[in-house]
């Protein structure tokens, strides 16, 4: 009889959840009943109310039970789980709860399905598809699907891949070749922004626990369409888990043959390495970044020269997110057609999309482009956990503007967010109760630029200082109306002189408050 296999995560929201303890405990009591079970260590199909989420694989399909502690095991195996027997604790198939069946799940399709680390299960499941037909077609051609797939920078800026790919396939990098005492270099670069520091984010880290040879693949397709030999994954160090994946995935995609000098049997040369960055907020700007990468402290740089022409070790550089290069074997794969026919307008595709905060049920959803907030925090997130009205909501991380009730039917689409002076950065949404406090939350924004600040521009680095002090006279009542007309200026100071997007973003939660929640700047009982 063979081993039934049984899938806990090992994803880092799981584990902070017990998932670890619960793994053992099933061990441990499958040992002690002489029942063989075979565990893997999936990612989280990212309902985290229901972590640890165990799974069960059973001749009808796989049932999963959560959230399972360790003193839940006995009573499980006692219930006959094994075989998906009734249990309190009993949920079913994943795929037909309804919180689940509405999504549309393209890059986060084997998350939480598949053994993360297993080249054997991820082909399996459609992986290398893609690369197999980037390697059959020419550069140019790669560049075209996706570009005619409308894929935009996950990342935040929205920038369209196809354009940036094609800047690179076009660059001469004997034009930025810079002598190197290592000897000859690698004449372009891939880089993967995985320094994902926004609150309330989240994609990049579980799709790289969870599915991590999806990002080398389209790593190594990205490579392979602008003549790019070396690759580098920026990772943030708080994700240690992310990295032990990412090294044990490169390790065995090499093994497989499809890293390496002969990738997929092509002839074709490419590698990818993991950095960790030191933790600067900053580094996630991408000049920053590749500064960060050359060794040197992380600061921006003036553009021109774009990265495209002159970026790392100044070789033409194609720098793009983690959800980004994880979209681009669907396209290779399926074709730009089936992917450019989800989302709307120019925002097409999927993006996997974070609830985080005062939420019922917080996790990761992917769905297409075009769905409203409103449906987001109430038909997937649950409303508050609280039981108090959704006050306001956070889009786009710490420098995204506030969003009141009254936008909540805002469609999500670039265009969209940005007609209501909003963003979608990378995803992340975080929901705020009636108790919350607004001008706090702005005088918040401030003080995390100051302190994340990289000190290159004025208006970054002194206005963000002086921004906090502008606002806790505000608190304080003193010369009110002079204060907030200066806030007013020194916001669009920051906002039209700083460097870059850490400067000229911040005004955005700051003005949103202002504008929407009005009432929690004016004079506070017991104030001067």
């Amino acid at each position: 009889m063979s081993a039934v296999k049984i899938f806990v995560p090992r994803d880092a929201t799981a584990l902070a959840l017990g998932a670890e303890r619960t793994a053992r405990a099933i061990a441990d009591a499958a040992r002690q009943r002489g029942v063989e079970v075979e565990l893997v260590r999936n990612g989280s199909r990212g309902m985290f109310w229901l972590e640890p989420l165990v799974e069960v694989a059973t001749p009808g399909g796989r049932i999963a039970y959560g959230p399972v502690r360790p003193a839940d095991v006995a009573s499980l195996f006692d219930a006959n789980f094994l075989h998906g027997g009734a249990h309190a604790l009993r949920i079913g198939a994943v795929a037909e709860q309804p919180w689940f069946r509405g999504q549309q799940r393209l890059c986060f399709a084997r998350v939480g399905v598949t053994d993360p680390l297993s080249v054997d299960d991820y082909v399996a499941h459609g992986g290398y598809r893609g690369l197999r037909n980037a390697l059959a077609m020419s550069g140019a051609d790669i560049v075209e699907a996706v570009t005619a797939a409308g894929l935009r920078g996950r990342g935040g800026a929205a920038f369209p891949t196809g354009i940036k790919w094609k800047t690179v396939l076009d660059a001469n990098p004997e034009k930025s070749l810079q002598p190197s005492a290592l000897g000859p270099q690698p004449s372009k670069y891939i880089v993967c922004n995985a320094d994902e520091g926004d609150s309330g984010t989240f994609s990049d880290r579980m799709l790289m626990e969870g599915d991590p040879l999806c990002l080398i693949e389209g790593m190594t397709i990205a490579g392979v369409a602008v003549g790019a030999t070396q690759g580098y994954i920026y990772l943030r160090s708080e994700y240690p888990h992310a990295q032990r994946a990412l090294n044990a995935a490169i390790a065995n995609a090499c093994a497989a043959g499809w890293l390496g000098t002969n990738v997929g049997g092509s002839g074709k040369h490419f590698d990818v390495e993991v950095r960790l960055g030191a933790g600067a907020y900053i580094c996630g700007e991408e000049t920053s970044l590749l500064d960060s990468l050359e060794g040197k402290r992380g600061q921006v740089r003036f553009k021109p020269p774009l990265p495209a022409i002159r970026g790392l070790f100044g070789k033409p550089t194609a720098i793009n997110n983690v959800i980004s290069f994880a979209s681009v074997p669907i396209i290779l794969d399926r074709g730009a057609p089936f992917y450019r026919d989800y989302g709307v307008g120019r925002s097409r595709g999927t993006l996997p999309i974070q609830l985080a905060g005062n939420l019922r049920h917080t996790g990761l959803i992917e769905k297409a482009f075009g769905v409203t907030l409103r449906e987001l925090l109430y038909d997937y997130g649950g409303g508050s956990l609280s039981g108090r009205p959704i006050r306001a909501v956070q889009v786009g991380g710490p420098l995204g503007a506030y969003l009141p009730e009254s936008q909540f039917d805002t469609v999500v689409d670039y265009e969209a967010f940005a007609a209501v002076g909003a963003m979608l950065g990378h995803g992340g949404i975080v929901a705020f109760d009636d108790s919350v406090d607004m001008l706090e939350q702005a005088r918040y924004a401030m003080e995390f630029c100051a302190v994340e600040s990289c000190g290159k521009c004025t208006p970054c680095r002194v206005g963000s200082t002086r921004g906090v002090e502008v606002i806790d006279r505000i608190k304080a009542n003193i010369e009110r109306g002079k204060n907030l007309a200066l806030l007013d200026d020194l916001c669009n100071t920051m906002r039209h002189g700083s460097l870059c997007a850490l400067g000229g973003l911040t005004p955005d939660p700051v003005v949103s408050a202002l504008k929407y929640f009005a009432e929690d700047f004016e004079p506070r009982t017991g104030t001067a």
